[in-house]
């Protein structure tokens, strides 16, 4: 049986040490995790899954890893400075803040119904609905007070403001005099280090349409009400692909990473049945994008929610930096052809002459992924005698650690010896984290790596070392597998091959 609540998650990283609260001892820090000795391992093989795809095994794509503090202007002329921001609302009796969609959502269907009854809307369409709550601040003070919206820190009916956007970057001083001319920030998106790379990329290494830049790295939105564990977070990692194609091949290219992205997810352990495309309406698009596919994973407790997007931002980033470049002056003013900038444009596969290309973008935050994949492999057990077991059945390439190696006597050195020198062995193999695990109670052993996810435990004992009831049984070990529990002895000079072939 899966993960049926998100405390279950909660419980089990914590008690096993794959997440804590950051800055914990202090009281914590909300939308602030810390991810521990087994968390960082699994984040670490979701990233490098995701690389290993989308990298090393196409021929059309780059990596990049760039800066996370941006010049203001990058940010500005991206539009991140006028549109990057989300609407919120105060209750004057709990001096409380939230945001606006996040709020309304949460209320009982009634209370919708009231607040959409309220501001002249559809309930039924809920997206309409909070534009329109946008629209008209002081409409819509009066609407979530006449229905009644409650509190969700009291429970009690709020007074509440009117809606006010809410920049969600965290800017920065550069420098040790903090004025308006010493100010950038921290970026929201790892997109934009791309774009402003794309020259640098396509200069070094003469690509040319259609190909993709692929970075991993740290995006911080300093989100009004971060919730639901690290599913919505203030500092938060994201796999994202920019990749650059011929104007008109646009759409062909979207479905193509639609297809892409959910094999991905699917070799992961996170079924596409679990997963539904949504397409965004127009009236919810960000201002980039032509058209994006948002893939809504069934999360415990939280239903369906995004886990990846899928935009087509059309030649509107390049487009927009092309041209502040020129009214900047870097580069020659931008003629309607292009013909005259060098910036930021490449030449048509066909024509050869300077293009600004579209751009598919598959974006993905690591945290989401993890929490994902963790409410998958996640499952509770009855064994026949009864017990009750949890057990991660990650996959293999996923799991923290790959084979725990247990002396079943921590204290007699022929067996230990032989245990170390087993870890040693199959750690060279190269293919994750080994562990050699002396806790001296084999039963405990086994039940720690099935709730870490553990794909093998390898057990040294007294038969190993010649010291057992059956010589047949020297120079082997015990290995038992996390999922069918089943036990088989190996020989021990098979066991590298036996490990590497089940775990590739």
């Amino acid at each position: 049986m899966p993960a049926q609540s998100m405390e279950e998650l909660v419980s089990l990283c914590k008690r096993r040490g794959f997440i804590f609260q950051g800055s914990e001892i202090y009281g914590g820090l909300q939308g602030f995790y810390d991810y521990g000795p087994l968390g960082v391992e699994l984040k670490n093989n979701i990233k490098a899954a995701w690389w290993r795809t989308n990298v090393y095994e196409r021929d059309d794509m780059e990596g990049l890893d760039a800066s996370i503090i941006m010049h203001r202007l990058v940010l500005r002329h991206s539009g991140h400075e006028a549109t990057f921001s989300d609407p919120m609302v105060d209750n004057r009796k709990t001096k409380k803040r939230y945001r606006l969609d996040h709020l309304v959502k949460d209320q009982k269907a009634d209370v919708v119904a009231k607040v959409a009854e309220g501001i002249g809307e559809d309930a039924g369409n809920f997206p309409a609905v909070v534009a329109a709550l946008v629209k008209n601040p002081a409409r819509a003070s009066e609407a979530l007070i006449a229905a009644g919206v409650r509190d969700p820190f009291s429970g009690e009916v709020g007074d509440w403001t009117e809606p006010k956007p809410f920049n969600m970057m965290f800017r920065t001083t550069i420098g040790p005099v903090a004025d308006e001319d010493s100010y950038g920030y921290l970026r929201p998106e790892t997109a934009q280090g791309i774009f402003t790379n794309f020259k640098n990329v396509v200069d070094s290494t003469s690509r040319r349409l259609p190909f993709g830049i692929a970075q991993i790295g740290k995006a911080f939105r300093n989100e009004i009400t971060p919730r639901n564990f690290i599913f919505r977070v203030r500092e938060l990692e994201q796999m994202e692909i920019e990749f650059f194609c011929t104007p008109g091949t646009d759409e062909e290219w979207h479905q193509h990473w639609l297809e892409k992205r959910l094999a991905w997810w699917e070799a992961q352990g996170v079924p596409r049945s679990k997963i539904e495309i949504l397409d965004v309406p127009k009236e919810d698009l960000a201002h980039y994008s032509k058209r994006t596919y948002d893939l809504m994973y069934d999360y415990p407790t939280l239903g369906h929610e995004e886990i990846e997007g899928i935009a087509n931002r059309s030649d509107y980033d390049l487009g927009s930096h092309t041209k502040a470049q020129g009214e900047l002056g870097l580069v020659a003013k931008v003629e309607e052809n292009l013909d005259s900038v060098a910036k930021l444009t490449i030449p048509h596969p066909e024509t050869n002459k300077p293009v600004v290309p579209f751009v598919i973008e598959p974006s993905a935050g690591v945290d989401r992924a993890m929490l994902a994949v963790l409410s998958e492999a996640f499952t509770k057990e009855t064994l026949e005698n009864g017990n009750e077991r949890i057990v991660l059945k990650l996959r293999p390439h996923l799991a923290p650690i790959k084979v725990a190696v247990i002396p079943l006597a921590r204290n007699r050195e022929e067996i230990t010896s032989v245990a170390k020198a087993i870890k040693a062995e199959l750690q060279g193999l190269g293919l994750g984290r080994v562990l050699y695990e002396d806790s001296g109670n084999i039963g405990k052993a086994y039940r720690r790596h099935d709730e870490v996810g553990t794909p093998f435990c390898v057990t040294v004992d007294f038969d190993t070392v010649g010291k057992g009831e059956d010589a047949s049984l020297t120079d082997t070990v015990t290995v038992r597998d996390r999922d069918t529990l089943q036990q088989e002895r190996v020989k021990i000079s098979e066991l590298s091959g036996w490990i590497r072939e089940r775990l590739r």
